[in-house]
């Protein structure tokens, strides 16, 4: 692990401030709050992102495979400080993973691991979405008071950006999905209107002729309306 550029907690706050959400996306808000956090709290080491929905927890950012592979450990105990601070919206500190007794079998791999302290930092995303902020250090006691309240602020910040990401990343698959929904029923009426005009047939009765179609040949009723509507541009339908 590389020691990465220290950098001033006003100007990693700064940045925060400036993501612009048009022109990025939820994962990458993601690891710019990872790669923040790893240069702003002193003692960082490695650092990552935890969200959870429901019973399905994941890391969702990481600036290294040593807080990656000590955050999944905890999802399969289902059980460690993530888990607890994310479900208790708290900061818990694990000052000697070598003392450790809360959670010993995971302390005890961390310690394998390279790691011998931690802090996690409870993130209320949205109402359904909860999460942690994982710091972790090589060196024992790495985290003094100081360094724990700045976590939290960083997390505070961190928070309020993940939860406008998601939002807008949600509000913007909506969007994609409207603009979908009405360009397929544009290709659907298009078509049904060649069926009238061809057959001399209601509305009605040609979208059920698309949906016979649709349904014979095992394709979405959009792509028999596209060949359809394709074909007859064509002058090639029968």
């Amino acid at each position: 692990m590389t020691s990465p550029e220290p950098l001033d907690p006003t100007a990693a706050f700064a940045e925060l401030g400036r993501i612009r959400l048009s022109e990025t996306n939820l994962d990458q808000v993601l690891a710019r709050v990872a790669g923040l956090a790893k240069r702003s709290v002193p003692g960082a080491s490695e650092v990552s992102v935890t969200l959870i929905r429901g019973d399905d927890a994941h890391t969702a950012a990481f600036t290294g495979l040593l807080a990656v592979s000590l955050d999944e450990r905890q999802y399969e105990d289902g059980a460690g400080p993530c888990l607890d601070a994310a479900a208790t919206a708290t900061t818990l500190s694990v000052p000697d993973m070598a003392q450790e007794d809360r959670w010993p079998g995971w302390a005890a791999r961390a310690v394998d691991a390279g790691a011998r302290s931690s802090l996690a930092i409870g993130l209320p995303v949205l109402e359904k979405v909860t999460g942690a902020l994982n710091i972790y250090s090589v060196d024992a006691k790495a985290f003094d008071d100081d360094a724990v309240t700045l976590a939290q602020t960083f997390a505070g910040y961190a928070a309020v950006a993940l939860a406008n990401a998601h939002l807008y990343d949600a509000t913007a698959t909506l969007a994609e999905q409207m603009q979908e929904a009405m360009a397929s029923r544009a290709i659907i009426e298009q078509a049904k209107g060649i069926l009238m005009g061809r057959r001399r047939c209601t509305a009605d009765e040609a979208f059920i002729m698309l949906r016979k179609v649709s349904r014979d040949s095992n394709r979405k009723l959009r792509d028999v309306a596209e060949s359809l509507v394709a074909k007859a541009q064509a002058g090639t339908d029968r």
